[in-house]
C-alpha cells in the first residue's frame, strides 16, 4: 500500500479493477485531477499494480463476493462517502446486486438492477435491441450443436462467434481473444465444439461479420446524470487493433459523425442509463447502415484516456457530478483530431500489416503522428508500462500463452 497525503475534506475515488488498462487508465486520470484514489486489485503481480497514481491498493479476488467484502471491511474508514469506479464487467455486476449492502460508504452511479443484468449480458441485449427496432447484425444464440449447424445453413459468411458476456473465467482460461471470426460454415461447428465447454451454461452467439475496414468500427463513451441526460460524450473510431481481426483497439482518433452519437444517445435514454456508458458501432461498406456492435455500461473503457485528452473530462465530470461538485467546464467534443495508443499493442499490429501488404512505412508513421493519449505509458509513471514489456516478452516464450492468443483458429 502506498500513502500521500490529501484534503481530508475530498471524497475518494475507489477504482476496483486496477490490474487493467481500464483501471490504470482510470487511476491515473482521476489523480491527474487531484482526486485521491484506492484502488483494489486481483493480482498483486500485475504490471498495473506498478502505478504511482493510488494512495492505496488493496488486493482482493474481483470476480466474486470477495469484493464485496473488501469493500465492506474498507467502508467505515472513510471519512465520506467515496465514488465507485468499477473497471471490468465483472465488477460492475457484483457492485450492481450489492448495491444496498455498500450504499452506506459509497456512491454508486449505475442504473437499476435489472438494466445492468440485461445491458451486461448479450444475448438479453440483442433480443431488447431487435424489439426496439435498433439495427443489429443477423444473428443466432447456440445452445446445441444443433443450433450451431442451423446457424451454419441460415446465416451469410463470414460470421463472429462469442461468448454472452465478457470475462468469463473459463474463456478466459482458453483464449485471449473476446470472440472469432469465421469465414466457413464448416469452421463455425469446428469452433463451436472447442469453445461451448468454456462459456459454461451460456448460450455462445454468432453473428453475421459487418464489412468493412478496421476505421468504420466507431465508438461513442459519455456520462449519463440521474435524470438519464447525456452530460458528456466523446466519438472515436479505431484504426489499427492487436489481435487482428477481432482484437482490441490499439490506436484510434477522435472522429466526428453524428449518426454515431445520434445512436448512442437514443440506446442508452432507451434504457434509462444512468453513468457511464460506451457503444460500439460499425459503418457496414456494403449496405452504409449502422450496426451496434455491443454496449458496455457501468465503467470507464480503455479509451476513456483519449475523451481526457480531446478536452472532454469524462470520469471527472461523473466524479463532479455524484458528489455534487460544480461539472467542469470541458464538456463539448472539439474534435480536434486526439489519437489513443497502446504503443507495445499497436507496434504487433503494425508488424502484422506490413507483413500482409497492407500498410506502408509511410502509412504507418503518418497514422501515428500528432496529439496522443497513451494507453499505458507515462514518462511520471513509468512502472506499468515496463512491466507490460516484461510480461509481453515472458508470454511469448511460452508457447501455450501463445496459442491462447493465436486469432488464426
Amino acid at each position: 500500500m502506498r500513502r500521500h497525503c490529501h484534503n481530508s475534506e475530498q471524497p475518494y475515488a475507489i477504482v476496483s479493477g486496477l490490474d487493467s488498462l481500464n483501471g490504470i487508465q482510470t487511476a491515473r486520470i482521476l489523480a491527474r485531477h487531484k482526486i485521491p484514489v484506492i484502488a483494489i486489485a486481483q493480482d498483486p503481480k500485475h504490471y498495473c499494480c506498478r502505478t504511482k497514481a493510488c494512495e492505496r491498493i488493496f488486493f482482493s479476488d474481483t470476480t466474486n463476493e470477495d469484493l464485496i467484502e473488501t469493500l465492506e471491511r474498507l467502508g467505515p474508514e472513510l471519512k465520506h462517502k467515496a465514488v465507485l469506479f468499477p473497471c471490468t464487467d465483472m465488477n460492475v455486476l457484483f457492485i450492481s446486486r450489492y448495491r444496498q449492502k455498500l450504499k452506506e460508504w459509497y456512491h454508486v452511479t449505475l442504473p437499476p438492477p435489472d438494466t445492468v443484468e440485461m445491458m451486461m449480458n448479450k444475448v438479453r441485449f440483442y433480443t431488447y435491441a431487435q424489439k426496439k427496432g435498433f439495427l443489429i447484425p443477423p444473428m443466432r444464440f447456440l445452445n446445441c450443436k444443433a443450433d450451431a449447424e442451423r446457424a451454419a445453413e441460415e446465416l451469410i459468411f463470414p460470421c463472429v462467434l462469442k461468448p454472452p458476456i465478457s470475462a468469463i473465467p473459463q474463456w478466459e482460461r482458453n483464449s485471449k481473444l473476446k470472440a472469432y471470426k469465421l469465414s466457413t460454415p464448416a469452421e463455425l461447428l469446428t469452433v463451436y465444439e472447442r469453445t461451448k465447454a468454456w462459456a459454461k451454461d451460456l448460450n455462445l452467439i454468432v453473428q453475421e461479420w459487418v464489412a468493412g475496414p478496421d476505421a468504420n468500427l466507431y465508438s461513442c463513451n459519455c456520462y449519463f446524470d440521474a435524470d438519464s441526460q447525456p452530460v458528456a460524450t466523446f466519438v472515436a473510431r479505431k484504426l489499427r487493433q492487436w489481435p487482428p481481426v477481432t482484437g482490441e483497439s490499439s490506436l484510434g482518433e477522435e472522429y466526428r459523425d453524428d449518426e454515431v452519437l445520434h445512436i448512442t444517445i437514443e440506446l442508452f435514454k432507451s434504457v434509462r442509463l444512468q453513468g457511464l456508458g460506451y457503444a460500439e458501432i460499425k459503418l457496414d461498406a456494403s449496405s452504409g447502415k449502422y450496426f451496434i456492435i455491443e454496449p458496455n455500461i457501468g465503467r470507464p473503457t480503455g479509451r476513456s484516456a483519449i475523451a481526457e485528452a480531446g478536452g472532454v473530462e469524462l470520469l471527472y465530470t461523473m466524479y463532479c457530478d455524484t458528489v455534487n461538485w460544480p461539472l467542469p467546464k470541458s464538456l463539448q467534443q472539439t474534435y480536434g483530431g486526439v489519437k489513443w495508443i497502446s504503443l507495445r499493442r499497436d507496434l504487433q499490429s503494425a508488424l502484422y500489416h506490413l507483413q500482409e501488404g497492407d500498410l506502408t512505412l509511410k502509412e504507418w508513421w503518418q497514422s501515428v503522428r500528432g496529439k496522443k493519449a497513451h494507453a499505458l505509458f507515462s514518462w511520471s509513471d513509468p512502472g506499468p508500462f515496463i512491466g507490460d514489456l516484461q510480461r509481453a516478452v515472458r508470454l511469448y516464450l511460452q508457447p501455450e500463452e501463445r496459442r491462447k492468443r493465436d486469432y488464426r483458429h
